[in-house]
């Protein structure tokens, strides 16, 4: 099994190894979230339940996350408890999955956690998957209110900008961060009116935080990788991306594997910022 002992918080990552020796464990949940959404009916992990990024982690008619009332009925209806133990994994280096790990946090789910190296790296190892869809008794999940210490808003980033305490990280391509990409290389050019990046804000693309396996780099690696764009612990950290969710991987690796205390995803990110009338633009 992997060691991750140097890390802030050990639990919060498991191998493949700890995922197989629990598939039957009861008290252990997993979900899988991917950006492609037909992956989880192609194959998945015994017993995982797939949850569709777009429509069961969204607000639909609102740009929001899903509510705390979609939430609860989420979870119910996948037989999770408030003591469960989640285990969360999807494709492209589990980008959406932890989007999904940051909104269970925000609702206050205590212990959830990320498969490491996520799905890609569980079909590498040419691990059992399936594709049978699991059903599971119904729970009475329920939420607590939204933490909104995790997460910013624009006018919260708006009036941050010129704090010498606040370290903003985009985390995004070079090439979205200069302006000359609305979008990662593959996906639409589309959800901005502008290129660029907030004022201030250091380019540390979250892609630099793993291995090509997708699994984590080390906690010393992670340490020097953020702290020498100044982005160190005693200072509040709000990250950003196009739509929120590799700022959510981010926001895991700074909360999660460093233990910083006062981090921020801001889920409007580059979508909202880039259309923004007046807001201020950097390339």
């Amino acid at each position: 099994m992997a060691d991750y002992t140097a890390y802030a918080h050990p639990n919060v990552l498991v191998d493949a190894a700890w995922v197989e020796q629990h598939l039957q464990d009861p008290k252990v949940r997993l979900i899988e979230v991917d950006v492609n959404t037909r992956s989880y009916d192609e194959g998945h992990i015994v017993g995982a339940v797939g949850f569709n990024w777009q429509k069961d982690l969204q607000e639909q008619v609102v740009r929001a996350p899903l509510s705390k009332d979609q939430l609860e009925t989420l979870l119910s209806n996948a037989g999770v408890s408030n003591d469960t133990t989640i285990i969360l994994y999807g494709d492209n280096n589990n980008w959406f999955a932890a989007w999904a790990l940051w909104a269970f946090k925000y609702y206050g789910h205590e212990d959830v956690r990320l498969l490491d190296g996520g799905r890609v790296k569980w079909l590498a190892d040419k691990r059992e998957i399936t594709t049978v869809v699991p059903s599971y008794p119904h729970t009475q999940y329920v939420a607590k209110e939204p933490n909104n210490d995790i997460r910013a808003f624009r006018d919260y980033v708006m009036t941050s900008l010129n704090k010498s305490d606040l370290a903003l990280v985009d985390v995004r391509s070079p090439g979205e961060y200069s302006g000359e990409l609305l979008a990662p290389a593959n996906l639409p050019q589309e959800g901005a009116q502008r290129g660029g990046h907030i004022p201030g804000a250091a380019n540390i693309p979250w892609a630099s935080a793993v291995h090509e396996d997708g699994t984590f780099k080390s906690a010393e690696e992670l340490s020097q990788l953020y702290a020498s764009k100044g982005v160190v612990p005693d200072k509040e950290v709000v990250a950003y991306c196009r739509i929120g969710e590799r700022s959510a991987h981010t926001w895991f690796v700074l909360t999660q594997l460093l233990g910083y205390q006062n981090v921020r995803n801001y889920d409007g990110s580059w979508t909202e910022w880039g259309s923004l009338i007046g807001a201020p633009i950097e390339k």
